[in-house]
Order: structure tokens, then sequence, then C-alpha cells
């Protein structure tokens, strides 16, 4: 399984990548954990990204990319890319790169989810800066507010979650990332689902989308 999910922030991509490799075992591939590894790491993309992500701009490719082929080799099974690419210099980068390896992408799927959705689910967001896990406060709550349910440490609002910078990102994804949803229909990859359904439902459709079934069934 090798599969792509676009869409705005928000829209749930990272929680239906986690429902796929719970349940094919392909690994996730989320451009938003490496990114939160490497400025915890202190590593030099990490510090270049650093600034971007505050302003609530996209990091420039280049960061991105050399982030991403060092993840792709550690999974030549299946992977979930969660969050890239997200321009269409970074698909093109990213086609090279799969080519190169002999790995076709399966599907690209659309979580669609209208503006106004978004920004009350992220401004609603919180996460566990240790280990990265996030929470809902309406959506998908902790058991106790502001602590997280496994290691009992406190939860923080990011800069990048903050009602301001949430219109920013999304005012970026519409001018950069929207052009890759027609790159991808037009090479007949894209399937889309409506990221407003509950999370099951959002899985079963995504399941359906792509014509698979978990293990078993």
């Amino acid at each position: 399984m090798r599969l792509i999910f676009l869409g705005p922030p928000g829209a749930g991509k990272g929680t239906q990548a986690r429902v796929l490799e719970r349940r094919f075992g392909a690994a996730q591939i989320s451009t938003g954990d490496i990114l939160r590894r490497h400025r915890a790491d202190g590593t030099d993309l990490g510090k270049q990204a650093e600034g971007y992500m505050q302003r609530g701009e996209l990091v420039p490719d280049d960061v991105i990319i050399h982030m991403i082929v060092g993840e792709l080799d550690q999974h030549p099974s299946g992977f979930i890319m969660d969050g890239f690419p997200r321009t269409v210099a970074q698909a093109e980068a990213l086609d090279a790169m799969l080519t190169r390896k002999g790995w076709p992408i399966d599907a690209v799927v659309l979580f669609d989810a209208d503006r106004a959705t978004l920004i009350s689910r992220l401004s609603a967001r919180w996460s566990n800066p240790r280990s990265g896990r996030t929470y809902n406060s309406v959506t998908n709550p902790p058991k106790k507010a502001g602590i997280d349910d496994d290691d009992g440490g406190p939860l923080v609002q990011r800069v990048d979650d903050r009602p301001e910078t949430v219109a920013k990102r999304l005012d970026v994804y519409d001018v950069q990332t929207r052009p890759l949803v027609d790159y991808y229909r037009k090479v007949g990859k894209l399937v889309e689902v409506d990221a407003l359904q509950n999370v099951s439902d959002v899985a079963g459709q995504l399941l359906r989308s792509i014509r698979m079934e978990p293990a078993g069934h």
C-alpha cells in the first residue's frame, strides 16, 4: 500500500493515516511529525524550518525533500504520505524519487472540508509536545482537560494552531496546495472522501474508495 493524503490542515489526514497503519501495517510518514522531530533534535534542517512554521508558512521544498528521502528508505514495504507533497514542485520531486525506486502510488486521497469547520477544529486542537499526540477539545478531548491520557503530562496549544495562524495556514493551502488536486486528477490517481463525517465513516468511505478491506475481512 502506497498512498498520498491531500487536504487542508485539520481535515483528519493524520487520524485516518493511523487507522490504516494499524490495519495494514503501512507506515505513516507525517511531515508534521518529521518536522517537529527535527526541531526538537535541533538538526540543521529543523532550525531552517522553525521560522517558517512559526509564521504559518510552508517550509521550502528543498528542506522538506531532504527530510522525506531518508524516511522513504526506511519503509520499502509501503507507506501513507501525510502532509507531503504540498506543492506541484514537491509532487514532481516525489514522483521522480518513487520512479527511481519502482514504487508506484496506489491512490491519492483528497479529504474535503469547509473552511469554517476547519478553523473551529484547529483552534480547539491541543497536543502533547513530548509525543506529538493531538486532541481536540470539541471532538476528541482528553479524559482530563489539559492533561495527556497516556503520560499524564500537560498539553499545549502550538503557535500554528492559534486562530490567526490557522487562517493564514488555510490561505497558504488554497494558493499553493490546491493545484495538486488537478495534478493528481489528471493522472487518474485522485479519490475524494467527505472529511466532515465521523472518524469511522470517513475510514469506511476511504477503504471503499481505494478498494481495500482490513485483513481477515
